[in-house]
This record gives C-alpha cells, sequence and structure tokens, in this order.
C-alpha cells in the first residue's frame, strides 16, 4: 500500500514538472526570443532597437496571465535599453543601430533618456544609427529624429502635432448616480480631486496643465530641432501645417525625412552600412538581447572606469515605481519599500551611495512620510550620499519621497512637483435612498462613532475636523520640502499649492538640482566621490518568475480579466483604486498626453 501511494505522488509530482515544462516551452515559442547562449554578437553586429513594444521602467517580477498572454518576449525596459545602447557605445564589435519604428509607447521623461542614450553611440567614433518607419508616430519621430539616415515607406506618414492633454471629469455621472464626493485639499492647484465635483479644469489647473505642457514641448522640439539639424521654429511649423496629411515627397523636401524607400530598400542600406551584400547576410541583435547577454551593473565599460573589484564600491539604486500605497502588492508599498530601504542600510559595508529611482503620480500620504523617515534613518545611519534620480513623473508623494535627497534629478520633461495633499470621501446617500431605494439606520455610542460613513454626508464638525487634519499634513509635507530643498517653509509654500512643475522650471525654482538621466546621477555620484571603479545594483531585487505562480496560482485573477476591453478593463481599475484609496492623498491628477 506504501508503495502505491508513493507511486501515485511521485507520477503527480512527475506531471506538474511536465506540465509546467509543456508551457514553458509553449511560452518560449510564442514569444520568439533567442536564449542567451544563441545569442551571437559578433564583429559587424548592428543593434537593433524596435519600438513596437510599450517601454516600462524597469522589469518586474512576472505572472502566470503575462505568459499565457505571450507578453514576456516584447516587454521592454528603459533601464535595459539605455544601459545597452551607453555599453554599445564602447563595443567595438558593434557597427550601428537600426531603429525600427513601428508605433513606440513610452513616457515622455523616458524617451528623452533614450534620445539621450542614441545621441551618445552616435557621437562615437565609427558609429552610425539609421531609422526606417511604414509610418512615424510622434513618439516613434521624437526617438528616431537623431538617426543620420531616417527613411519613410512611400506611402507613409509623420506626424507631429505638438502635445494636448486631456482629462476625464465624473461629476455627471455621479450626479445621475446620486453620489457625491466630499472633498478636503490643501492648495489652490491640487487638481487631482477636480474631476469629481467639476465637469472642466479650473482656472488655475488650466494655467499649469498649459505653462508645463509648453515647457515640456519646448524641450521636445528643441531635441528634434537639433537632431535634424534645423531650427526650432521649423519643428513647430511641421507641427502647425498638418504634416501627417503631407505627401512623402513634401515630407522629405522639408527636411523631416532624409530617404524615400521600402522596407527591403531601407535594410538593403543597412546591409551596405554593415559592409554585407544582403541584409540576411547581417548579424542584427535586439537591444533586449544585448542587454541579456552583459552584466550591466559593471560600468568598466567606459574609458574612465577600472573593472571593479567583487561586491567592493556598489552604487546602489533602489526603484520607487508605480502608486504609493499603504498596502498591496503593485506600485510602492510602504512598508515593504520601508524594510528595503533599512535592509540596505544595515548591509550598506560595500555600499558607496543610494540613488532612489522615482517614477510615481503618489498616493498615500502616510506611506510616503513612512518612506521619508525610512531614508532620514539611512542618511543618518550610513553617512553615504542620497541622490534621487526622476523619471517622467515624481509629484506629489513620488517628490515628498525625493525632498531629503543631497541632490536630485530630472528629465526636462520630469513631471514633479504638486506638493499638496487632499482627502476624499464619497457619499452615496442619493444613490441608495433615491436610485436603489435602500435606507440605513444607525446606532452609535459617540456622536462620530460611525465616522467616516460613505453613506451619509459628513457633519460640519466632520468636515472642518477632516480640513484640519488635511492641513497639518500639508504643513508636515511643506516643512519636509523646506528642510530638505534647505528652504524657509514660507518659500516653499508659494511654489507648492499643490502646482504642477516640469523638470525644467523645477530645476529654476530650487526643486531640482541637476538636469539628467539615472545615467547622469550615477556617473555624477561616481565622479563625486572620485571613484576609480564602481558597480551598479539594482533594487528591490526581482524575485519570482511566472511559472512559480502555478504552484500558487496567483495571477489567474488577472488572467480572468484579459477577456475585458481596455475601456471596461481601466474604469474597473479606477474603481478599485477609489474603493481602496486612503483619506488622505497627496497624488498628482491624472492627464492623458498625446
Amino acid at each position: 500500500m506504501l508503495g502505491s501511494m508513493a507511486a501515485i505522488w511521485l507520477t503527480f509530482l512527475l506531471l506538474i514538472i511536465l506540465f509546467i515544462t509543456a508551457i514553458a516551452v509553449s511560452v518560449s515559442s510564442v514569444s520568439g526570443t533567442k536564449s542567451l547562449a544563441a545569442v551571437d554578437i559578433k564583429k559587424g553586429t548592428v543593434l537593433c532597437l524596435d519600438l513596437s513594444a510599450p517601454i516600462s521602467e524597469r522589469k518586474g517580477p512576472t505572472s502566470l496571465s503575462d505568459a499565457l498572454a505571450g507578453s514576456l518576449g516584447n516587454a521592454q525596459y528603459l533601464n535595459d535599453i539605455t544601459d545597452a545602447i551607453y555599453r554599445a557605445s564602447h563595443d567595438s564589435r558593434i557597427k550601428g543601430l537600426y531603429i525600427k519604428a513601428q508605433g513606440a509607447s513610452a513616457g515622455i521623461a523616458s524617451m528623452q533618456a533614450i534620445n539621450e542614450a542614441l545621441n551618445y553611440f552616435k557621437a562615437q567614433p565609427g558609429k552610425w544609427i539609421m531609422a526606417y518607419g511604414d509610418s512615424y508616430a510622434q513618439a516613434d519621430y521624437y526617438m528616431s529624429s537623431s538617426a543620420g539616415e531616417l527613411w519613410l515607406n512611400p506611402q507613409g506618414e509623420v506626424d507631429i502635432h505638438g502635445l494636448s492633454g486631456t482629462v476625464l471629469f465624473y461629476k455627471g455621472l455621479l450626479d445621475k448616480l446620486g453620489v457625491k464626493m466630499q472633498i478636503i485639499r490643501v492648495g489652490t492647484f491640487k487638481s487631482a480631486v477636480e474631476p469629481y465635483f467639476l465637469t472642466e479644469m479650473s482656472p488655475a489647473s488650466r494655467l499649469q496643465n498649459e505653462v508645463y505642457m509648453n515647457s515640456i514641448w519646448s524641450s521636445i522640439k528643441d531635441d528634434i530641432a537639433e537632431n535634424r539639424g534645423v531650427k526650432p521654429e521649423t519643428v513647430n511649423d511641421w507641427a502647425n501645417d498638418f504634416s501627417f496629411v503631407m505627401p512623402a515627397d513634401s515630407v522629405l523636401a522639408r527636411g523631416i525625412v532624409t530617404n524615400i524607400g521600402y522596407r527591403h530598400q531601407a535594410e538593403a542600406r543597412i546591409a551596405e552600412l554593415a559592409g554585407k551584400d544582403e541584409f540576411s547576410d547581417v548579424n542584427v541583435v535586439t537591444v533586449s538581447e544585448y542587454a541579456a547577454a552583459h552584466d550591466l551593473t559593471d560600468y568598466s565599460y567606459l574609458p574612465e572606469v577600472k573593472a571593479p573589484k567583487k561586491n567592493k564600491n556598489t552604487i546602489a539604486v533602489l526603484y520607487a515605481v508605480g502608486e504609493i500605497s499603504d498596502i498591496g502588492k503593485e506600485g510602492i508599498i510602504g512598508n515593504d519599500m520601508v524594510d528595503q530601504i533599512f535592509e540596505l542600510s544595515e548591509n550598506s559595508d560595500n555600499l558607496v551611495g543610494l540613488i532612489l529611482r522615482v517614477n510615481s503620480p503618489g498616493g498615500s500620504a502616510f506611506a510616503s512620510e513612512q518612506i521619508w523617515e525610512a531614508l532620514q534613518q539611512f542618511k543618518e545611519n550610513t553617512g553615504l550620499p542620497f541622490y534621487v534620480s526622476m523619471g517622467d513623473v515624481a509629484a506629489s508623494g513620488g517628490y515628498y519621497i525625493s525632498c531629503s535627497a543631497d541632490k536630485i534629478y530630472a528629465q526636462p520633461t520630469t513631471i514633479t512637483g504638486s506638493i499638496g495633499i487632499f482627502g476624499m470621501i464619497p457619499d452615496i446617500q442619493g444613490l441608495l435612498n433615491n436610485h436603489l431605494g435602500v435606507t440605513t439606520s444607525t446606532v452609535q455610542t459617540n456622536p462620530n462613532g460611525d465616522f467616516p460613513n460613505i453613506m451619509k454626508p459628513m457633519t460640519a464638525e466632520q468636515a472642518e475636523k477632516m480640513q484640519q487634519f488635511v492641513e497639518r499634513g500639508y504643513d508636515t509635507f511643506t516643512r519636509r520640502v523646506a528642510d530638505g530643498r534647505h528652504m524657509s517653509q514660507d518659500s516653499v509654500k508659494v511654489i507648492a499649492e499643490g502646482r504642477v512643475w516640469d523638470g525644467a522650471t523645477a530645476k529654476k525654482i530650487g526643486l531640482v538640482d541637476e538636469l539628467g538621466s539615472l545615467r547622469s546621477a550615477i556617473t555624477d555620484m561616481a565622479s563625486d566621490l572620485n571613484l576609480q571603479s564602481y558597480r551598479v545594483e539594482s533594487y528591490p531585487k526581482i524575485e519570482g518568475e511566472w511559472w512559480e505562480s502555478l504552484l500558487t496560482m496567483e495571477g489567474m485573477d488577472v488572467a480572468s480579466m484579459q477577456s475585458l476591453d481596455p475601456e471596461t478593463l481601466r474604469l474597473y481599475q479606477h474603481l478599485e483604486k477609489i474603493k481602496n484609496a486612503p483619506r488622505v492623498q497627496c497624488k498628482v491628477e491624472t492627464i492623458i498626453i498625446k
């Protein structure tokens, strides 16, 4: 009997292993990615930057739903892309770089960081960049504009239109449902709550959006102009003249592209540049494959950096990406981030400095304060330099956790600031009473025993106390910024008020120290410390692969939602965030920029 039971269990375990292996083989075949062993980087290799997949800040834990959706092999990450391009700039095996413009999707500051890396690559002796697009969306064109040769399909188009921002307002929907959003906020420009009690932008919100959007467009326009060797006003003319309706020969005549031709003609040109007869003879390696085949933590490829000894002179880069929450599994979770910071502090023997990479619109005010305090403890306990590198957005809570840094770096197009606090409590009494016919009756020992109660409106006293609570949070926030930026609190309040700033303006008013990418922060820290050799380690470490979720069935709930259309899924996620949001938040508004 025991032998039979053992055989059954062994068979069961064997079937699980075979099942996981079968899925792994299936996913691998769907994704079509090469294994590291299959990547052959030989002399004359052409690096390929494919802009068809969305570009995220950094790789995170993968799930079963990712594997089943076949998205594992398509994902691209900003740190991999930029690090690979910089490394390839000094790799004698890499001949040139081929950009496939196929519908880029990335944050504006991320695109600017890639543009900087491409220009660095192009500036190295013997390196060239060529781009081809059936059509160029504005994001495609921005990242491709650094190419020496810019090819367009004869039937294609180039869409340069400037920037626009759209905010969705929900008040009309809430009125129909009988739901009122009770808003408590500090800061005239703190517009994240406006969609719930207004039907359009307030004058203050419109002003701040116009100011930072014009500044961001000016930065993009200047980058394109410099890349194409034209005046910034010329780029504005392209945008104002509906470039996407221009025939290919007009696009060529105006200098927007350099060549008109079909894909096979462009690839024949790449073969020529690579010294081959046919494109099929060219050894093409994607940026993701190149990144995976190299130790990108080692900066000794730079002429001024020596190979570091193992585990010595390590710069830690701690990623803080997503919304800031008290609990949960996605984004920046307060307790998890605090634990990670203390772990770095306790194991800092080989660390020479910490760089916090922030790409966050903010979130929980409480969690932001806990992360800020943990970073203070890191500085006091280790005595090490602490820098911040801002990504696409580092606003509100994202700025809160950044403000105590010794140096803050941002891209000119980074969205930051929004130093303000708000609270939001829904009142669904109208929905229950008038639409659903549901009434409530409450028994309580104290006047405010049921507060907050979403089934009835706040009393005047409750609203007053909530306002005091929010104002106290705002006072703490502005004090943290004042101490971190070595400014008076009154000076901070002048530029606070919840106002959003672009990175370039933030530098002028003292919220940012330097304009530059994560790479700038890393190399500057190394220079400031007079390091001749160093490594870069990223945290938190990526734990868990998609196949591990088979054992816990984690991620199956997400997989079950794959059938929802994008709009329904977005609405569902938005309602979930409102339902689980903390009472008091420091968060920037969601604006759709295109």
